[in-house]
């Protein structure tokens, strides 16, 4: 499971030093702090956005930038997204400066994260130009691109976030 919460970074900071036990890694942008806590187990935040890993590759706290690609899916179109995204290419994680992703699947809510995590910015917007993205997103806008489906009931968000150094 993967858990996330947000707030300040001086309140998250607290929880990651008085958890230093467990796999955490706190993320930042201009807006808010977020918290992604990794775990078999229960989690240690009192309300968090709970979430079903569908994909895993790498280790997440790796990264020190993370991009969350929030898509809103339709309760009839889970299959279909799902099976997209167990059926890629798994090129992304040939790329330089790739840490790590993860698919996920609200336990409550439509909004499912693809969330991928880099080296830095630069690694990330690299992808962005590279051969394996445009392979990634070749059918988007055809025919046959899961985009062009009705099992969007709103459009997709990016939200990023680079890591906060934390003294333990």
């Amino acid at each position: 499971m993967l858990y996330v919460t947000y707030g300040t970074v001086d309140y998250l900071e607290k929880l990651v030093k008085k958890h230093s036990n467990e796999t955490l890694l706190l993320m930042a942008n201009q807006d808010t702090a977020v918290l992604f806590h990794e775990t078999e187990g229960a989690t240690i935040f009192n309300e968090p956005k709970k979430y079903d890993v569908l994909d895993s590759t790498g280790i997440i706290t790796n990264g020190t930038f993370a991009v969350l690609n929030n898509i809103p899916v339709s309760d009839e179109g889970r299959p279909l997204f799902e099976k997209r995204f167990s059926e890629r290419a798994r090129l992304i994680e040939k790329e330089p400066g790739f840490s790590a992703i993860r698919v996920l699947r609200p336990t409550r809510g439509d909004t499912y994260i693809i969330l991928t995590l880099w080296e830095s910015e630069q690694h990330f917007k690299a992808w962005q130009d590279s051969k394996a993205y445009e392979h990634a997103h070749k059918k988007r806008g055809s025919e046959e691109g899961i985009d062009r489906k009705s099992i969007f009931p709103r459009p997709s968000y990016v939200t990023t976030y680079t890591k906060v150094a934390t003294e333990n």
